[in-house]
């Protein structure tokens, strides 16, 4: 375990592969930090990815988890998404500050194991222990100074922002369907007012035309009865009908 005694309020950090510690650095050597972590490390899970925080007296245990699910599927079986970003930290260093620290840690760990080319899953302990200076020097520049802990917060605050402007897009998203189900809510609407218009005009249309029939009906039976008595009453001698009523 690399340690050294310079004063930063972050107290120790490390980089595990589920209980596999990779590269860590102890700030103190009095620290308990290694019997803390062998008992963090099995509880944590790592599907969904996370960021969790553990309440531990007057320290908090800050945890970046990440999941298979960070990473491509052709890179998933070299088991970068079973890797844990950890530090331990002073509780009055708040949360803004660790997190930041985890994620420029991330960033830099894999600038220097890559993981399409490194087989997290298949390391042994202290398997990446070249990393431990870098991380000592980290703890050391964004856990005690200002300039250092000002880029931490950049950093936490850049996350926070990207979480809000995904958020923002999608309740946008959510926002935009809801307007078109206002839209096909309306259309719907006035395709109902619609087939109810049509049926008043089918069922006015339908008794026009069979009164339209009845007349017609008439029309043609008088037509008919007036050939009729035309024709008898040529036959008859009109239009006195001496013919017929002589007989």
């Amino acid at each position: 375990m690399a340690s050294s005694s310079t004063a930063t309020p972050l107290l120790y950090a490390c980089i595990a592969h589920n209980t596999t510690v990779l590269a860590e650095h102890t700030a103190s050597a009095s620290s308990n930090a290694s019997s803390l972590v062998s008992v963090v490390l099995p509880s944590l899970t790592h599907s969904p990815p996370s960021h969790r925080t553990i309440d531990q007296n007057s320290q908090f245990i800050h945890c970046l988890i990440k999941s298979p699910s960070d990473f491509p599927s052709s890179q998933q079986s070299r088991g970068a998404g079973g890797l844990t970003f950890l530090v331990i930290a002073e509780r009055e260093l708040g949360q803004r500050i660790p997190f930041g620290f985890l994620t420029n840690l991330e960033k830099k760990f894999f600038a220097e194991f890559e993981v399409g080319e490194t087989d997290f899953a298949n390391l042994p302990p202290y398997g990446c222990a070249s990393f431990n200076g870098a991380l000592k020097r980290m703890m050391v520049e964004q856990g005690s100074t200002y300039a250092g802990q000002q880029d931490a917060l950049r950093t936490a605050q850049r996350e926070i922002d990207g979480v809000r402007e995904i958020m923002t897009e999608n309740i946008e998203r959510v926002l935009e369907r809801g307007e078109h189900m206002s839209v096909l809510v309306d259309k719907t609407g006035r395709l109902g007012e619609n087939a109810r218009d049509f049926r008043v005009r089918s069922r006015t249309l339908k008794r026009r035309m069979w009164w339209k029939n009845v007349k017609l009906m008439v029309l043609l039976c008088l037509v008919v009865i007036f050939l009729i008595y035309l024709f008898v009453g040529f036959g008859c001698g009109l239009p006195a009908w001496g013919r017929c009523l002589r007989h």
